[in-house]
C-alpha cells in the first residue's frame, strides 16, 4: 500500500496555513489564471512562491490547478505559465487539457503532471494512456465505483491514484458543465462558474393559449439540480485498499473553518485506520465532526456502484451543529488567558468548544471572564474580529478555534 496523502484545497494563503495546521499533507491552490475556480482568493506568482517555500520547509506538498479547457489565445501565457511552476518547484500541476498537457511537458519538462478530475478518466486504458504521455498521478473521475478503481490500480498499478473523499458534487458528468454559461454568460469550463445548479427553481407549464402555470410541487422542493455533498468517511479502508494513493478534499472556496473541520476529522480518521485498521469507524466522532460545519445532506455517490439518489432536493445546504466563534492567536500560561480574534458573537455565559489538532480537541471551555486589549471588562463580544483576552487554563495554541453549539 502506498504512502496515504491528506490533500486539502486552499483558496488563499491563509486557508493554505490552516489546512496544515490541522494536518493536510498536502494542498492544491489555483493561479490568477488557468484555474476553475476563478472566483476563489487564488495566488499570484510571488503568493505561488510563497506557498511552496512555507510548505516545503514543513515537509509537506503544494499542487497548482491548470484545469481550465483552453483556447488559442491561452497558449502563450501558458507556456510563460508552466515555466515558471516548474522554476517555482511546485509538486505537481493538475491538468485537464491534453494540448496544455502536451505544451507543459514540451516547455516544462521536469513538471510534473496530475490529470485533473475533468478529464473524465475512467477505465485503465486511459490511465495507461496518460502514464505514457509522462502523467505522475491521475485523479479519477468522481462517477467510478471502489470495484473499477481496484482494477484500474492492479491493471496500471506503477501510477499514483488521486480520489475525491469529501466535499461539493456536480450534477454535471466529472464538473463538465454547461449551465452557468448558458443562464450568466460566465464559463463553467474556464474558471467563472456561477454555481446554477445551486439556485431554487421554479418549474413552470406553459398552456395553449401561451399563459403559464406553475407545475404540483412535492415535499422534496424545487432544488432539482443541486447534488449532495461527498462523503467517504466510512471508506478510508476500502480506498486504500483499492490503490488510493491522495485522498482529496474539495472546496477552495469555502471557509477557513469548514477546511479546519473536515481536514482534522479526516487527519484523525486516516492516523486511526493506519493504527487499528478498518475498526476505525466504530469511532462515531469522525462522522459528529463532519456535522459540525455547513454541508448539504451526505451521499456516497457512484463508490458502491450505481445510484439514482444524488441529488439534494430539499435545500441549498444546511448551517451545521456548530458556529465558528474564534481564532485563537496564542496562549499566556503566566496569567492563564488565550488571545483570541472574534469572529462571531458570544457572552460570557456560552460554552465554546476547542477545535485543534491537538489534544485540547473538543475540550469544553465556559466562558467566564474576558476582557479587551486594554483589560477592561467584556460581558458581550459582539464587535468583529475584535481581540480579546479570554481567561481559561485550557492551554490553547495558535491556530486553534473555538466553536460553539448551535
Amino acid at each position: 500500500m502506498c504512502k496515504l496523502e491528506l490533500l486539502s484545497p486552499a483558496g488563499d494563503m491563509n486557508k493554505l496555513k490552516t489546512a496544515f495546521y490541522f494536518g493536510a499533507d498536502a494542498v492544491y491552490i489555483g493561479g490568477k489564471s488557468f484555474s476553475l475556480r476563478a472566483l476563489a482568493g487564488n495566488f499570484s506568482n510571488e503568493e505561488i512562491l510563497e506557498a511552496v517555500s512555507y510548505a516545503h520547509a514543513i515537509g509537506k506538498k503544494v499542487y497548482v490547478t491548470v484545469n481550465i479547457f483552453a483556447k488559442n489565445s491561452d497558449i502563450e501565457k501558458a507556456e510563460e505559465y508552466f515555466k515558471f511552476l516548474e522554476s517555482a518547484n511546485i509538486d505537481g500541476a493538475i491538468i485537464s487539457d491534453p494540448g496544455l498537457i502536451y505544451l507543459a511537458k514540451s516547455v516544462a519538462p521536469n513538471l510534473k503532471i496530475n490529470i485533473s478530475t475533468q478529464a473524465n478518466t475512467l477505465n485503465y486504458k486511459t490511465v495507461e494512456f496518460w502514464k505514457k504521455v509522462g502523467a505522475n498521478r491521475v485523479i479519477l473521475a468522481r462517477e467510478l465505483s471502489v470495484k473499477e478503481i481496484a482494477e484500474i490500480h492492479a491493471k496500471i498499478p506503477d501510477i499514483e491514484i488521486e480520489t475525491f473523499i469529501h466535499g461539493a458534487m456536480c450534477i454535471s458528468y466529472s464538473g463538465r458543465c454547461l449551465l452557468s454559461d448558458y443562464r450568466t454568460g460566465r464559463q463553467s469550463n474556464r474558471g467563472a462558474c456561477v454555481q446554477a445548479c445551486r439556485w431554487n427553481y421554479e418549474i413552470r407549464e406553459k398552456g395553449s393559449n401561451g399563459e403559464f402555470f406553475e407545475m404540483e410541487e412535492d415535499d422534496r422542493g424545487t432544488y432539482i439540480l443541486n447534488s449532495k455533498d461527498l462523503n467517504l468517511m466510512d471508506y478510508i479502508d476500502a480506498l486504500a485498499k483499492a490503490g488510493v494513493c491522495s485522498f482529496k478534499i474539495e472546496g477552495r472556496m469555502k471557509t477557513e473553518y469548514y477546511l479546519a473541520t473536515v481536514v482534522n476529522a479526516y487527519r484523525r480518521a486516516i492516523d486511526r485506520y493506519l493504527e487499528v485498521g478498518e475498526s476505525y469507524k466504530e469511532n462515531p466522532s469522525f462522522q459528529q465532526e463532519l456535522q459540525k460545519t455547513a454541508h448539504r445532506d451526505f451521499t456516497t455517490a457512484y463508490l458502491l456502484g450505481e445510484n439514482d439518489r444524488t441529488v439534494n432536493y430539499n435545500d441549498s445546504q444546511s448551517k451545521g451543529t456548530h458556529k465558528y466563534i474564534a481564532n485563537v492567536l496564542g496562549y499566556n500560561q503566566e496569567e492563564g488567558y488565550a488571545l483570541i480574534e472574534m469572529r462571531n458573537r458570544f457572552k460570557v455565559g456560552d460554552v465554546l468548544e476547542v477545535l485543534s489538532p491537538n489534544d485540547t480537541f473538543n475540550a469544553q471551555i465556559p466562558v467566564e471572564k474576558m476582557t479587551d486589549e486594554k483589560d477592561q471588562a467584556v460581558e458581550d463580544a459582539k464587535l468583529v474580529q475584535q481581540i480579546l483576552k479570554l481567561y481559561t487554563p485550557v492551554q490553547l495554541c495558535a491556530g486553534d478555534i473555538l466553536r460553539i453549539k448551535v
